[in-house]
């Protein structure tokens, strides 16, 4: 990728940015949240049109016009949310597939090859069975195994780590070299540094828009990778300072709850969490954690059992009546569930007081609010061009912080957090973990719901592992080791406890 230019309104998101991937290599894309690497990557996908500079591939210039041309050529993209029709079989997602490339092969066909890639890979699969019914290391596996049956060469994988078990990830690093090995190049973007240096053979920095600079793996170490993302030396190790340890601020009790599709996804759950501690709780994604959170906050029915906050049972209390109590709740959906896109970021700011009444009750007090807002934005370095600006147009690690602003802001006594830094870079994700330290040496309780255990490593003081909606294990952070946990997260409970 030669001098690649893209703007949108208000916004260079490529500038004159250089890119070149071999055959046989794992190349890392890093940098912070609007540096520009998704952009860059669906340029190479098809999914945007650059303004201006070139594509070489296999040397000879090319234009990609769509995914599907960029599949053709032999380009392909794992994303994040995954493309996965949930009511077909693998086999039949293949089968799909191949079809929006004018391609009809025999379903017998397909399977054959399917299980062919997946012992070569090491991804395995069963061909038969519907997405719906699958992990999601699972749906991971067979998304790769669609572009390696399509013939890609070139592999882009977005965060393939973020709600993986140590043991999945693993498997798939092994893949990866498979892949490697057979002449493949693939594309790692992850702000995970400890992977970047394990998996990759080089490295690609941007910020702002432009190349900071590629190393070899070899050439470099996680604090300069870092330090380049951000333009500034990162904090890795977190001082978790003693804390007296309070009464119960959250009590769970035989806690029962159903999932969208009408299926019991919590199991008779019981947990607790003190006042001036971080729990955590790990998990792989879709065993309970979404359901438990909503329930926690008022978003979900309780079909049985009992949720008890500072010794009042709120298990049918309404939201309003939960939020002023104290409970605070920073859910994994920013866009969609935390604020409101099409309000600025001074009403997303402010809402909570404003219904509570504590910015005037009978009629709004204009220079309160405004004061309020210009104090957050500033305790919380929220960047923005104004206060009036819609918030949809921030970057994830903006609207995270203006998230933290508005739920930290009111002293809570609990705080929920759900995958608080997912799709984060370093510097967003340092800035959560300290002021969730902060709360917690303020004396509040946090419950820390995340698949990823380096964070929950970095700031918990007691972790619970979730597995098909039960807590099957507790662990001492500072003791236990990845192993233990990740047999736990995938259902393995006769497992040693650390001494």
């Amino acid at each position: 990728m030669r001098n690649i230019t893209k703007r949108f309104p208000g916004v260079l998101a490529n500038d004159n940015v250089n890119l070149s991937v071999e055959s046989g290599e794992v190349h890392a894309l890093l940098g912070e949240n609007g540096a520009g690497k998704t952009t860059l990557m669906k340029i190479l996908f098809g999914i945007y049109r650059m303004d201006s500079g070139e594509i070489i591939f296999k040397g000879k210039p090319v234009s990609i016009r769509s995914p599907k041309h960029a599949l053709e050529l032999g380009i392909g993209m794992v994303q994040q949310h995954f493309t996965l029709v949930p009511s077909f079989s693998a086999v039949e997602n293949v089968l799909l597939g191949l079809k929006e490339m004018g391609i009809i092969p025999q379903a017998q066909e397909v399977r054959e090859k399917l299980l062919r890639l997946s012992r070569i890979y090491g991804l395995e699969i069963d061909p038969d069975e519907k997405v719906w019914k699958m992990t999601v290391g699972e749906k991971q596996r067979l998304e790769i195994l669609k572009l390696l049956y399509s013939g890609a060469e070139v592999l882009i994988l977005d965060e393939p780590t973020a709600v993986l078990t140590p043991q999945e990830t693993r498997s798939l690093f092994k893949a990866i070299e498979q892949m490697k090995e057979r002449g493949a190049a693939v594309i790692f973007i992850s702000h995970k540094l400890n992977e970047v240096m394990e998996i990759a053979d080089r490295v690609t920095v941007l910020r702002r828009g432009k190349v900071v600079g590629t190393v070899k793996k070899e050439d470099t170490s996680t604090r300069e990778l870092a330090a380049m993302m951000v333009g500034r030396e990162v904090i890795f190790q977190f001082e978790k300072k003693k804390v007296e340890i309070g009464p119960p601020i959250l009590r769970i009790e035989g806690l029962k709850v159903r999932g969208d599709k009408g299926y019991l996804t919590v199991k008779s759950l019981d947990l607790e969490v003190r006042a001036g501690e971080i729990l955590g709780v790990a998990g792989v994604a879709g065993n309970g954690q979404k359901e438990l959170a909503e329930s926690i906050y008022g978003l979900r029915p309780v079909e049985e059992g009992k949720i008890l906050f500072d010794g009042n049972d709120i298990t049918s209390w309404p939201i309003p009546k939960r939020i002023n109590a104290g409970i605070a709740y920073i859910p994994q959906d920013r866009k969609e569930v935390a604020v409101a896109q099409n309000l600025s970021v001074a009403e997303n700011l402010v809402m909570k007081d404003c219904c509570a009444g504590k910015l005037g009750r009978m009629k709004l007090d204009r220079r309160r609010i405004d004061l309020t807002v210009v104090r957050l934005i500033e305790e919380f370095n929220i960047k923005t061009p104004s206060p009036a600006i819609r918030s949809r147009y921030l970057s994830g690690g903006n609207i995270q912080k203006l998230i933290l602003a508005r739920e930290l802001s009111r002293s809570p006594k609990l705080i929920i957090a759900e995958h608080p830094t997912r799709g984060l870079d370093v510097g967003a994700m340092e800035y959560v973990y300290t002021r969730l330290l902060e709360e917690k040496e303020r004396g509040a309780a946090v419950l820390l719901l995340a698949g990823d255990l380096d964070e929950i490593f970095t700031i918990s003081d007691r972790v619970a592992v979730i597995y098909d909606g039960k807590i099957v294990g507790y662990a001492n952070p500072d003791e236990s080791e990845l192993e233990r946990i990740g047999l736990l997260m995938a259902g393995v409970t006769d497992v040693q406890e650390s001494a």
